[in-house]
């Protein structure tokens, strides 16, 4: 392959990339994906994703491309399906169209089917570039990724702090930490995610809203309080304003008639574990099982810690305000009892570190290396 064709995929390959990263926060538990069909220099289709059970990228490109499709080179960020799901698999299409070459972002991380998909089209004399700026199209589909392998959502911890780590004043007062375009970007974060997740102690104190308010309007995640005892007021905003649904987990030990009380149109209980506190892997694998995807993580320093201890937090982005509040009271980031010695501590991975605004942002991965949590986040 000389240089002009490894340039000219990866030209197509970024177009393909952006179009599966504006579609963000409409697939559900799908996978975003993007694809552009160039024939003789020329742009002839382009398609994403847009919903779930909907027409795949492919599907899309090839209408818009028509006839032009034959002899075509496709650019497709994800491997294109080889199983018949919701929709006909995307290969036996780009077959019948009589595409010359497909290059390719990320092979399907679906264990079942991984592979597959560009087998069936080597099989039926198609060349297939596999691998091209795959690093950007694994990231897009990270929560994918996770969900289809291990059945579980994939979890990502936003919080705001202040220099010295913490999220409020002792008084409690913490609006607000950081900047309106740390915020902005908050709410474009909520929109990326299938789900929010609180602690009942930020319902009792700030009674949010916990929606994504973007200058156009947005898909809103589920909202999901983690509250043993059921403590949520019953006149908190998100019981009854009915913008998104509301799913709050309990333990057993809840009072059975409060739960009774508090299930209305909207509103779903779920019960994960015997008590006292919430069974938070379990309450994982429910969601999962709800085809809950990702959760964005938005909690105070006990939920963020115990989550964080029981290694469900697969992802972390950071803001922080140029302010220092100090306060021996005022509420770390964290909450849990700790490590003995600086080298077991959790290391985050892939740190990427931008400035927000007057905020700093540092997003990375939590390494669980060497604990028993690594058989559920697959950590080596």
């Amino acid at each position: 392959m000389d240089l002009m064709e490894r340039m000219d995929d990866e030209y197509y390959m970024r177009m393909a990339l952006e179009l599966a990263a504006n579609a963000q926060g409409q697939t559900g538990a799908n996978p975003v994906v993007g694809c552009v069909i160039v024939k003789e220099g020329r742009i002839v289709g382009l398609g994403s994703h847009l919903e779930r059970g909907g027409p795949h990228a492919e599907i899309h490109a090839l209408q818009m491309a028509g006839p032009a499709a034959e002899g075509s080179t496709v650019y497709v960020t994800l491997e294109p399906c080889s199983h018949h799901g919701r929709t006909p698999p995307c290969s036996d299409r780009l077959i019948r169209e009589k595409v010359k070459r497909v290059v390719v972002g990320a092979t399907d991380p679906n264990p079942l089917v991984s592979g597959r998909g560009i087998a069936r089209l080597r099989e039926n004399g198609i060349e297939v570039k596999a691998g091209v700026l795959a690093d950007r199209a694994q990231v897009l589909n990270e929560a994918f990724t996770k969900y289809i392998t291990r059945k579980l959502p994939f979890v990502t911890l936003k919080t705001a702090s202040t220099l010295d780590g913490r999220i409020a004043s002792r008084t409690g007062d913490s609006k607000w930490i950081s900047g309106g375009e740390s915020r902005a970007y908050v709410h474009l974060l909520r929109h990326r995610h299938q789900a929010i997740m609180v602690g009942v102690g930020t319902v009792i104190a700030d009674d949010p809203q916990l929606t994504a308010r973007l200058p156009v309007p947005a898909l809103q995640p589920v909202r999901i309080v983690v509250d043993s005892q059921l403590r949520i007021p019953d006149d908190a905003r998100i019981l009854r304003d009915g913008t998104a649904p509301t799913l709050i987990v309990a333990t057993e030990r809840a009072d059975a008639e409060r739960m009774e009380r508090l299930r209305r149109p909207g509103v779903e209980i779920l019960v994960c574990g015997e008590g006292p506190e919430v069974d938070l892997r379990l309450a994982m694998k429910r969601l999962a099982e709800r085809e809950i995807a990702s959760v964005l993580l938005e909690g105070g320093g006990r939920l963020n810690g115990s989550m964080l201890e029981q290694g469900l937090i697969d992802k972390v982005v950071l803001f922080y305000a140029p302010k220092i509040v100090g306060g021996a009271d005022a509420p770390p980031v964290f909450t849990f009892p700790g490590f003995d010695r600086m080298d077991q501590a959790i290391r985050l991975d892939r740190v990427k570190v931008e400035s927000i605004g007057e905020d700093i942002c540092i997003s990375g991965y939590p390494r669980y290396t060497g604990r028993e949590w690594s058989d559920v986040h697959g950590n080596d």
